[in-house]
C-alpha cells in the first residue's frame, strides 16, 4: 500500500488516444498502442501491437524478422514515461521523461510479427527529477527482455 489513506491505488486502462496524450512520441516512433492498467506511482502494465508493417522489419532481418531488442526497450522506456506523466501530472506542461542509464538488460527471446508484447514496468525508486525503473517485455508470459533504467525529467529542448 502506498497511498498514505491505506488504500491501494486503482488500476485505469488508457486507449490510444489518452497514450497520445501522455507522450509526445508520434509514427513511426510510438511503441505504446494501449495501456491495460496504470497505478499512478507504482507500475504500469502497456502494450505494444507488433505489425508486419512496421519499419524496421523492412531491414531486421529480411526473409526472418525479428523485433530489435533496443525496440524493445525503448517500448518499456515509452511506458515508464506515461507512468513518470502521469504520476508527476507532467501532461501538457511540455516536460519530457529521458533515458539516463540503461542497466542489466537481458533478451530472452524473438519477437515477431504478430505478436502482443506486454510492457510491464514499475518504480524502484522516484523523486521530482530523477526515477529508477525496472521493466519486462513478454509474449505471452514468456519474458522477451528484461531492464533496468534512469530516467530524468527535463524541459524540452528550445525551438
Amino acid at each position: 500500500m502506498s497511498e498514505d489513506n491505506g488504500q491501494v491505488p486503482q488500476a485505469h486502462a488508457y486507449d490510444i488516444l489518452k497514450v497520445l496524450k501522455a507522450l509526445p512520441h508520434r509514427y513511426p516512433l510510438l511503441l505504446v498502442d494501449r495501456v491495460r492498467s496504470i497505478e499512478i506511482g507504482e507500475r504500469i502494465h502497456a502494450v505494444k501491437a507488433v505489425s508486419f508493417n512496421e519499419q524496421f522489419f523492412q531491414g531486421h532481418f529480411p526473409g526472418r524478422p525479428i523485433m530489435p531488442g533496443v525496440l524493445q526497450i525503448e517500448a518499456l522506456a515509452q511506458a515508464a514515461g506515461v507512468l513518470g506523466i502521469e504520476t508527476f501530472e507532467l501532461a501538457g506542461t511540455g516536460k519530457l521523461v529521458i533515458f539516463m542509464a540503461i542497466e542489466n538488460a537481458k533478451f530472452r527471446a524473438s519477437v515477431e510479427p504478430g505478436c502482443l508484447l506486454d510492457l510491464e514496468v514499475e518504480f524502484t525508486r522516484k523523486s521530482s527529477r530523477v526515477c529508477k525503473f525496472k521493466g519486462r517485455a513478454s509474449v505471452d508470459g514468456n519474458t522477451t527482455c528484461e531492464v533496468e533504467f534512469t530516467a530524468m525529467i527535463a524541459d524540452a529542448p528550445a525551438d
